[in-house]
């Protein structure tokens, strides 16, 4: 009988024995051994997939936030064990852009139920050859989870806007909670960066905040870069930089249009390897968890190493 592993982040059941309950239900009518291993906030999971993987399971499922299935992800890659995803945070930035049903009980039926499909990762630096020293680096990756991210990484604006949007506020207000924090961070003063594309000529503007995404949707589901493909061997590059309320409402526009034309408030490139670096130290996150502060990004695409299941 093949065994199927639930990594489950337990904070974020309402109902943790009712939905361990679903799970074993689901598994024992499909012929599959149910094993379970609970994370918490500190710890997203990477190490028990790793075990699980070792001791010969055939599908992991992540149950949590985007943070769960990055740390799931990473832990899968390259391995050709399937991951399926029961979205239980706030953004689920993954579990959207592969059309998972929002129920956890309807994400069960897809994750036994669905197609396997072959997708991107991005990896990530923290650290780069303008000062950023090795034990940053690492607080980094320990802080922000690994050295591998699904959806989106950025520096400057959004990392506020994710590092403000915690807690109470997103347990309150849900994936509103970024908006609710980021309408108290619009007045944030641009920045200088410096965007190198592949082996192109650096980029240098002055911009509210710089993003790198394998998937361009925003919380809430709304698409800040609709070209994103989870696997077309490329990186999306938002180089976002609005000036007042007119540049604000340009940025919206097109994102509620889906408008993929270059405008200056919001510019989008494609890339397999991306290096930003600021002028001052700036907030940083990592599929929505916070790194410690820092004056660079590096990223590069790693193509096709993870299976995922999708729904049919």
């Amino acid at each position: 009988m093949p065994s199927v592993a639930f990594v489950i982040n337990r904070t974020l059941l309402r109902d943790p024995r009712g939905f361990l309950r679903r799970c074993r239900s689901a598994a024992a009518d499909r012929g599959w051994e149910p094993w379970f291993a609970e994370t918490g906030e500190a710890d997203h999971g990477r190490l028990v997939t790793r075990r699980a993987v070792a001791a010969g399971v055939r599908l992991v499922f992540a149950a949590g936030g985007d943070g769960t299935v990055r740390a799931c992800a990473e832990a899968l890659a390259g391995t050709g064990v399937p991951l399926a995803i029961v979205p239980l945070g706030t953004a689920n930035l993954t579990a959207r852009a592969l059309g998972v049903p929002a129920r956890a009980g309807a994400a069960v039926d897809a994750g036994f139920g669905g197609r396997d499909r072959r997708i991107d990762l991005a990896s990530i630096d923290l650290a780069s050859a303008d000062g950023t020293s090795a034990d940053e680096a690492s607080a980094g990756r320990t802080s922000a989870g690994g050295s591998r991210f699904a959806a989106m990484a950025g520096i400057g604006l959004d990392a506020a806007v994710v590092g403000a949007a915690r807690g109470q506020l997103k347990r309150r207000f849900g994936w509103a909670a970024y908006a609710v924090s980021g309408l108290t961070r619009l007045s944030l003063p641009p920045r200088d960066f410096t965007v190198r594309l592949d082996d192109g000529e650096p980029l240098r503007r002055r911009a509210r905040c710089v993003v790198v995404a394998n998937t361009g949707l925003l919380p809430g589901g709304f698409a800040l870069l609709p070209g994103a493909r989870l696997d077309d061997g490329l990186l999306d590059v938002g180089i976002l930089a609005p000036s007042g309320a007119l540049g604000w409402a340009r940025v919206a526009g097109r994102i509620l249009a889906h408008d993929r034309r270059q405008d200056p408030p919001l510019e989008c490139f494609q890339a397999r390897r991306i290096q930003i670096s600021a002028a001052a130290d700036l907030p940083r996150q990592i599929d929505g968890e916070v790194a410690p502060p820092g004056r660079t990004l590096s990223v590069s695409v790693c193509p096709g190493v993870l299976v995922v299941r999708q729904p049919r």
